[in-house]
C-alpha cells in the first residue's frame, strides 16, 4: 500500500508495476484536476476557464467522462490487480464488482453516511444526457449507488446518487481500477470549467452523494 500526496498528471503517469503483486494506491490531489476520459475532444472543456482557475487538465487512459479533482474533496484510490489473481475476472463488464462489494463494507462498517439501500451496480452500463461528458452522470459495472436506478433519467422517482466512480484501464499482465469517492460534490465549479453544451448545476446535483471513506476501514474489507 501507497499512500502518495501530487498532482492528477503526475499519478495517472505512473507506470504498472510487473511484480505479480495486488496494490492499493492512496492518493490525495495538491492542486485542483479536471480528468478526461481517453475518447473526450479537447473541445469539451473550457480551457480558458481552466486556466484562469489553476485547474490541471489531465487525460486518463481509460474510457468515460471528466471527473474533477478538488484537494481534500475527493477520496481518490487505485487498486491493481495482476492476471491470475484470484480478484481477476477475464469479463470486463463483471472484473470490478468486488471493487464495489469492498467499498459498501468499507462505508457500512465506519458508519460512513446513509448506507442503507447503497448497492453495487451489475448490469450494463446506464447512461444519462450528460454521461458521456461527465463521470458520475452515468453508472457503471462495480459502481456504487444510494437509491433506485435509473441515475439520471426523465423518471419521476428520486433517482439514484452515485457513490463510488471506478474507471478501469487493463494490459495483458494487469487490471487498474481507478476510483473516486466524494467528500464533497460542487457542480458548479464542474459546470464552469466545461464548454458549450454543458449541463446546469441543477441537472448535475444529484449526481453524487458526498461521504467519508478512510484508508484503514477500505484496508479491512478488501479480499485477503
Amino acid at each position: 500500500m501507497q499512500e502518495v500526496r501530487g498532482s492528477a498528471g503526475s499519478f495517472h503517469a505512473r507506470p504498472l508495476p510487473d511484480d505479480g503483486a495486488r496494490h492499493l494506491w492512496w492518493f490525495e490531489v495538491d492542486r485542483p484536476a479536471l480528468v478526461l476520459g481517453s475518447t473526450q475532444p479537447d473541445d469539451a472543456v473550457d480551457l480558458g476557464a481552466c486556466a484562469r482557475a489553476g485547474v490541471e487538465l489531465v487525460r486518463r487512459h481509460s474510457g468515460g467522462g471528466a471527473v474533477l479533482l478538488l484537494p481534500d474533496e475527493v477520496m481518490w484510490f487505485d487498486l491493481l490487480v495482476p492476471r491470475g489473481d484470484p480478484l481477476w475476472h477475464d469479463d470486463v463488464s463483471r472484473a470490478a464488482h468486488w471493487v464495489g462489494d469492498a467499498v459498501v463494507a468499507a462505508l457500512e462498517q465506519a458508519g460512513a453516511g446513509p448506507t442503507e439501500g447503497m448497492h453495487v451496480h451489475r448490469g450494463a452500463m446506464s447512461t444519462s444526457q450528460w454521461s458521456s461528458l461527465v463521470c458520475f452522470a452515468g453508472v457503471g459495472p462495480g459502481e456504487v449507488l444510494l437509491g433506485a436506478e435509473p441515475l439520471a433519467a426523465s423518471s419521476t422517482a428520486s433517482p439514484a446518487r452515485k457513490v463510488l466512480g471506478v474507471s478501469q484501464r487493463r494490459t495483458r499482465s494487469m487490471a487498474r481500477f481507478q476510483c473516486a469517492v466524494y467528500r464533497s460534490w460542487r457542480p458548479e465549479v464542474l459546470v464552469g470549467l466545461l464548454a458549450e453544451p454543458r449541463p446546469s448545476v441543477a441537472d448535475l446535483a444529484d449526481c453524487a452523494l458526498p461521504v467519508s471513506l478512510d484508508l484503514e476501514s477500505l484496508l479491512r474489507t478488501l479480499p485477503t
